[in-house]
């Protein structure tokens, strides 16, 4: 069974695109939600990733795997398609 994906982005986000293009590229289907201008869901998505308000900020299975360097740096170590796995 495939893991549950989140990404919170925001549309101009160059860190966004690319964190979408990988887990596209993977053939990953994930819940997006913008946060564009819209401090009320900046401010969920921040107490769900530990403080962070930078974008992307991705959740896999609701575990926290942090940004776009972070997942690509578990798709670099070879870690990232378990996880997608679920």
């Amino acid at each position: 069974m495939a893991a549950k994906v989140e990404i919170y982005t925001w549309a101009t986000c160059p860190f966004c695109v690319r964190a979408k293009h990988l887990l596209s590229k993977k053939g990953v289907d994930f819940i997006e939600y913008s946060v564009d201008g819209d401090e009320f869901a900046r401010d969920a998505m921040a107490q769900r990733g530990d403080g962070r308000r930078s974008v992307p900020q991705i959740f896999i299975d609701g575990v926290h795997v942090g940004g776009c360097d972070d997942i690509y740096a578990l798709d670099r170590k070879g870690k990232l398609d378990g996880l997608l796995r679920g």
